[in-house]
């Protein structure tokens, strides 16, 4: 049994005392090792609380991700400090900026340069790390420290199809599975892992508290590009890489791959992890070819959810599952009404948390939220043999006259082509039909819809066939990676005669 930990600042500590001169985090030529981040967290600590930060201020942190280093030692600082930590991305739209900032109704704006984000309110302090400087190295702070049942952060969720909403976890939740046990450290089969998710994600919060918690260092890439990624996991000797699939489907159509493969520098991978997305049969099958010797993982969660996950392990004997959950305790699939659904029966996907639940910050939400059990949004069916199978997005079926079509089936068979490097689908409105499925599509030169068309027959129904598909440069995608939806169908609903089929 694991030692439990009750709070991030708490893990800090700990691993600052039994080993400060340990690298935690490394971004660019920036090193941080646990007594840095220790003695670093407690003077931001310490300046904030003499700019007036009283238990439980919201503090929004604006960072980059060139300066992960910046904003790990940030955040610990405002944890330390008592307040409850908002991180935001930089490459975040204005527009979803400004509405954060107003929403949290922070009274700090924590900044990391270069550039201060628009729309800071009246009357919010802003600091750097350089307004610590002077300022004494606290320990801990009692009459400020949060406990395990406080509320520690507060994360945006991605609103890709609306107003982002936020997300409150507590202390307990940020700290669950963490340990004061060396011998129990995640990833300890190498020495680094490496991602390049931005902060304000929920997949850049988890690979923070990795580096707080993991045996292996944590590199972050400053941006990713393919060749820089390649460059860094062989520099570093990663034996773990965590992508998103928009990263995935970059990362494979790379000429950068090839000589990665050629020089054996992705020999030393045993783990991909990929997170805050489905990922494509096709992309999941050719990262399995381009890291012989990893394995797969696809991590089921999401802002709501986490800590609760479910680790699936992709098998390439069965493409069309995202993987089999090692124990199928905390997740369930209902009826609409919340029943139990037979193996083999599509329903509603939820997930049990492990610890205190999150919650939409001022709402009660029984849909979503129902005791430990959190509802994911997704349909999907458990196979006889244990075996999960992500079906689609609720809102994102499409119901096109008797017919119910799976978005995700459709890009499935899209990421099939040869030709294709990255794909879509939505549901537009026709006049008959209700609705239809419409694709957009990002391929090589000379693919046509004609062509396109003529190779899905073989892979989709006739009814499952996009009745528009539109060629563009990239799709449209936030921060974290994912598909604005809601841009297509924007782009979509332009006049493009001819895209149409």
């Amino acid at each position: 049994m694991t030692d439990p930990v009750a709070t991030l600042p708490a893990l800090l500590a700990h691993r600052a005392a039994a080993h400060g001169d340990r690298t935690a985090l490394v971004t660019g030529r920036e090193r941080l090792d646990f007594a840095s981040w220790q003695a670093r967290s407690g003077a931001y600590a310490s300046a904030l609380r003499s700019a007036g930060l009283r238990p439980g201020d919201r503090v929004v942190l604006h960072h980059g991700t060139s300066r992960w280093t910046e904003f790990a030692v940030a955040f610990l600082a405002v944890l330390r400090a008592g307040g409850v930590a908002v991180p935001l991305s930089d490459r975040s739209a204005p527009a979803a900026t400004e509405y954060v900032l107003a929403d949290a109704e922070a009274r700090f704006v924590l900044h990391g340069g270069p550039d201060l984000p628009a729309g800071i309110p009246p009357g919010t302090t802003v600091l750097t790390e350089s307004d610590a400087e002077g300022h004494p190295s606290v320990p801990d702070l009692p009459d400020g420290l949060g406990g395990p049942g406080d509320l520690a952060q507060i994360l945006y969720t991605s609103g890709t199809t609306g107003t982002p909403k936020a997300v409150g976890a507590r202390h307990a939740n940020l700290a669950h599975g963490c340990t004061l046990d060396e011998r129990r450290r995640p990833l300890r089969h190498s020495s680094a892992f490496l991602h390049a998710f931005p902060v304000g994600t929920n997949a850049g919060q988890t690979m923070l508290v990795n580096a707080l918690n993991a045996h292996a260092t944590c590199v972050t890439a400053p941006q990713f590009t393919p060749a820089r990624f390649l460059r860094l996991l062989s520099e570093h000797d990663a034996g773990s890489v965590f992508l998103v699939p928009a990263m995935a489907i970059e990362l494979l159509a790379s000429p950068a791959l090839a000589d990665a493969t050629a020089s054996g520098a992705l020999d030393s991978v045993r783990l991909v992890g990929s997170t805050a997305a489905a990922l494509p049969q096709p992309v999941a099958l050719g990262l399995g070819l381009a890291f012989p010797k990893a394995q797969i993982v696809n991590y089921y969660t999401s802002t709501e959810a986490a800590p609760a996950q479910i680790t699936l392990l992709f098998d390439p004997a069965r493409p069309t599952s995202p993987g089999r959950p090692a124990s199928l305790a905390d997740l369930r699939v209902t009826t609409p009404e919340g029943l139990p659904v037979p193996a083999g029966r599509p329903g509603e996907l939820w997930l049990r948390s492990p610890a205190a639940p999150r919650a939409y910050m001022g709402e009660t939400d029984g849909e979503v939220f129902q005791g430990r059990w959190v509802r994911m949004g997704d349909l999907g069916r458990i196979d006889e043999d244990g075996f999960l199978h992500l079906l689609d997005r609720e809102r994102d079926v499409v119901k096109s006259g008797a017919h119910k079509v799976s978005t995700l089936q459709v890009e499935n068979a899209l990421h099939s082509h040869p030709q294709v490097r990255d794909a879509a689908a939505v549901g537009v409105p026709h006049p008959v039909l209700g609705s239809v499925v419409a694709a957009v599509v990002v391929s090589d030169a000379g693919l046509t819809a004609a062509a396109l068309r003529i190779f899905l027959l073989d892979h989709l129904a006739v009814h499952e066939l996009p009745a528009t598909v539109l060629f563009r440069d990239a799709l449209p995608r936030n921060e974290a990676g994912k598909v604005l939806k809601r841009d297509l169908r924007r782009l979509l609903a332009q006049d493009h005669p001819e895209a149409t089929l």
